[in-house]
């Protein structure tokens, strides 16, 4: 079981400067929160009833804005994976307050004092949330596997679903590991390996890489990397099994939104294949990527190497004429964006698609004319969830290292220049991941000096010490 590889207690920081320097919305307009209110205490439950499928939640402890519930059986030959996702478009009125101002925001940005909610929290985190404290209305993946983990059949349908239990994910892991896992998700490690298995066979790139998160710890901060754990890489499988499904749908009904990336230019995946040679990495013909142990120093350096090949991510409507690319580098397959629409947009519309196309009827005027616009809104606000996560980080990293000047630290080199002596060092202790100038070593351990850390640029930088 994986467990944070470092944690480092933080005084108080104030990170209200990033929810002004990114312009971040704070409440909800008056006509779009009434409409939420509104909606949360009136719409009504589909009148297909799955009640009866025990179905789990696994999200952080703190969640409450649940998007996905779960339940995995066997069947024979093969597999059942059944997949409830909140249905937000049950909730969000076409043309309404509502629906205009989820445009304005595109997705849920999270730092680490609070979220910035795509819906209010009357539906994101009650009324539309898969909570398990009642009834809700879902739309409901059924999705067939044969032994292999391919797909052999996909339903979906709008119903009433009920939610038995909101599982975390260390508490989910430490249950598998001890075999006392509820029922409905016991096949999950078994399930996620052949679906892992299966996308490395279309040369999908999985990049298994430590996160940098800060986290409350009493009235301060602490800054964590964390690995994944096998839980939650098998999950993703789950979600990604259900995007394609999503994308194969809408391919063949030629219309809908994908999420696309161009596969790795060759001479990125050159380059890679000479890093991993250097570092003495074993990458086997016909592998999409060698197995590394991400907290090594030469396995973080390739994984740092390796994420250039996924590059150029975005979304694709079309309506007729399917698009030039159609594929995802990452799944090594089409994909689509459906299971997360509490938090972010384009999933409410690509799920509408989905169902109208599934079901032989037209498409919604108001889903199909909102696909051109889609791509460019979600472009933006990955733009502002990307650099508030990244803005976050920094901005805990130069508080925690400021009045350090001068000391030296355990390095690993993570990237160097190519035109000049530096790179990029992640240091033991605390978890810090930041530029430092010398002449240094791809992959190797490092002594550095802090020579900056300023939390007003949030800025740290290091020199190699000799």
């Amino acid at each position: 079981m994986s467990v944070p590889i470092a944690r480092v207690l933080a005084p108080q920081i104030d990170f209200s400067v990033l929810r002004e320097e990114l312009s971040l919305p704070g409440d909800y307009p008056e006509a779009a929160g009434r409409e939420a209110e509104a909606a949360a205490g009136s719409t009504s439950l589909p009148p297909v009833d799955r009640t009866d499928v025990p179905l789990v939640t696994v999200d952080p402890p703190t969640s409450r804005d649940l998007d996905q519930a779960l339940h995995l059986a066997r069947r024979d030959g093969g597999f059942v994976v059944r997949y409830a996702i909140a249905d937000v478009a049950s909730f969000v009125r076409p043309g309404g307050a509502l629906e205009q101002e989820t445009w304005k925001r595109g997705q849920t940005i999270y730092l680490p004092d609070g979220r910035v909610p795509l819906h209010p929290p009357v539906l994101s985190e009650d009324a539309a949330s898969l909570l398990p404290d009642g009834d809700r209305a879902a739309v409901l993946w059924t999705i067939e596997l044969d032994a292999r983990g391919e797909t052999t059949s996909v339903r979906l349908e709008r119903a009433t679903v009920r939610s038995r239990a909101k599982l975390d994910y260390e508490g989910l892991q430490r249950a598998l590991d001890a075999g006392t896992a509820p029922e409905a998700v016991t096949l999950l490690p078994e399930i996620g390996a052949l679906l892992a298995a299966r996308a490395a066979e279309r040369g999908a790139v999985d990049l298994r890489l430590p996160e940098q998160e800060v986290e409350r710890d009493g009235d301060g901060w602490r800054l964590v990397l964390r690995a994944p754990l096998a839980v939650e890489e098998h999950n993703a499988q789950i979600s990604l099994l259900t995007g394609r499904a999503a994308a194969r749908i809408m391919l063949d009904g030629g219309v809908g939104l994908l999420r696309t990336m161009p596969p790795p230019r060759a001479e990125t995946v050159e380059a890679l294949r000479r890093t991993a040679e250097s570092l003495g990495l074993d990458w086997p013909a016909g592998a999409p990527l060698p197995a590394v142990d991400p907290g090594s120093p030469r396995g973080a350096a390739f994984l740092d190497q390796a994420a250039e090949m996924l590059r150029g991510a975005g979304y694709t409507a079309f309506d007729g004429t399917p698009p030039e690319l159609t594929g995802h580098g990452g799944v090594g397959a089409p994909y689509a964006h459906v299971t997360a629409p509490l938090r972010r947009l384009a999933d409410r519309y690509a799920t509408e698609v989905c169902l109208a196309l599934h079901e032989g009827r037209p498409v919604p005027d108001w889903a199909r004319a909102a696909l051109p616009g889609l791509p460019a809104a979600m472009a933006a606000t990955d733009k502002v969830a990307g650099a508030a996560a990244r803005g976050a980080v920094a901005l805990a990293e130069a508080v925690l290292l400021e009045g350090r000047v001068g000391e030296t630290f355990d390095a690993a080199v993570l990237d160097v220049d190519d035109k000049r002596p530096g790179g990029t060092v992640a240091i033991d202790d605390p978890a810090v991941v930041a530029r430092c100038s010398g002449t240094l070593p791809l992959g190797e351990r490092v002594r550095v000096r802090l020579v900056e850390a300023e939390p007003r640029t949030r800025t740290v930088k290091f020199v190699r010490a000799e």
